[in-house]
């Protein structure tokens, strides 16, 4: 039985193909000498423009709201085992 490629599963391979993308570029930046803080602070600016301009201001605020809860329930912390 073949398996369709689902909008979800296209969805995914995108978030996933930009993900590499950025972190590819966040890694030639530190290699040139740029701050981790200064390219953090690069990229939230980057992708709330870009929320901004196809979602609309309110709609970018809304998203940006959830972000603290997001933040605090430990969504963006990187978990490294342990040995």
């Amino acid at each position: 039985m073949i398996h369709a490629h689902t909008t979800a599963d296209a969805d995914r391979d995108q978030k996933q193909a930009a993900l590499g993308y950025v972190t590819e570029a966040w890694a030639d930046g530190i290699v040139d000498g740029v701050d981790g803080d200064c390219l953090a602070q690069a990229c939230l600016f980057a992708a709330f423009a870009e929320l901004v301009s196809t979602y609309g201001e309110e709609a970018a605020a809304k998203f940006a709201e959830g972000l603290s809860k997001r933040i605090h329930n430990g969504e963006f912390s990187l978990h490294i085992a342990r040995q």
